[in-house]
């Protein structure tokens, strides 16, 4: 199978745990776009805390906040937004057990307390500025994703709003909370469609829990070599670490590279 489209994560994928992007990821995916397969950036992360690193790869078009808003060479193509009334109830509940909230927008962040240490911790892990501080940001704007910050002990606290929402861990003290039933899957999907393109076309690489849904997707799932390892059943392949090869050696399993790549 010849794949068109290469859908790549961020964190623990394209980047290792110091945030910076190993040479040989690079240069990997240098030589795939002069392949004529395209790059698309696949991530949890909202669209304003990618640009350096989409500009470095040269990468124009990325699913952003878990498949929540789609972008196809810097033009938007689809929006998934969060309804008031279950932001309402969120946003409750984690008061009560004073939970920090961080609400995400199509330009900006901002949370619903100053000074949170969980809020801190977590946000300042993925290398990029604290949010603002506006609690009522989520009224007046469209929210696409929200960063709840608890700890994995506290997660029943929040059983009953699961109708409403997906939650995810990605830090010890954080989960994205996203609309019920959303996921990289589902913006891959509309993306593909555009391009007139089926999961059969595509590949994508992961390493986390939010990307079960991508690899299990696309036609050829790749799971790093540092992945979670409850990720390992959805892939098709499990590639080396992100810092030993990761990219390169699962773009030639997945024929896309030649295996004499340097």
């Amino acid at each position: 199978m010849s794949y068109k489209i290469v859908f790549f994560d961020i964190d623990g994928t394209l980047v290792n745990e110091e945030k910076e992007i190993p040479a040989d990821t690079i240069e990997a995916i240098r030589e795939l776009k002069a392949s004529g397969v395209e790059p698309v950036i696949a991530t949890g992360r909202a669209p304003y805390f990618i640009k350096p690193l989409a500009e470095r790869l040269g990468i124009e078009s990325f699913v952003c906040l878990n498949g929540g808003y789609v972008v196809y060479k810097g033009k938007p193509l689809y929006r998934k937004t969060i309804e008031k009334p279950a932001l309402e109830s969120l946003v409750a509940l984690a008061a009560q057990h004073d939970h920090g909230l961080v609400f995400e927008g199509e330009h900006q962040f901002f949370c619903d307390r100053e000074n949170h240490p969980f809020i801190t911790d977590a946000v300042l892990s993925l290398k990029v500025d604290l949010p603002g501080f506006n609690p009522d940001y989520w009224r007046t704007d469209d929210i696409f994703q929200v960063f709840l910050h608890c700890e994995s002990h506290d997660e029943h606290l929040y059983e009953a709003l699961k109708t409403d929402f997906t939650l995810i861990r990605w830090h010890p003290q954080a989960m994205d909370v996203l609309p019920a039933g959303s996921s990289k899957a589902q913006g891959i999907a509309a993306l593909l469609d555009q391009l007139g393109l089926t999961a059969a076309d595509a590949a994508a690489f992961g390493d986390g829990l939010n990307d079960k849904e991508m690899l299990a997707y696309v036609g050829f799932g790749v799971a790093m070599g540092n992945s979670n390892p409850e990720l390992l059943p959805y892939a098709d392949f499990v590639t080396t670490h992100v810092d030993e090869r990761g990219i390169r050696n699962g773009l030639i399993e997945a024929g896309l590279l030649p295996v004499h790549s340097a």
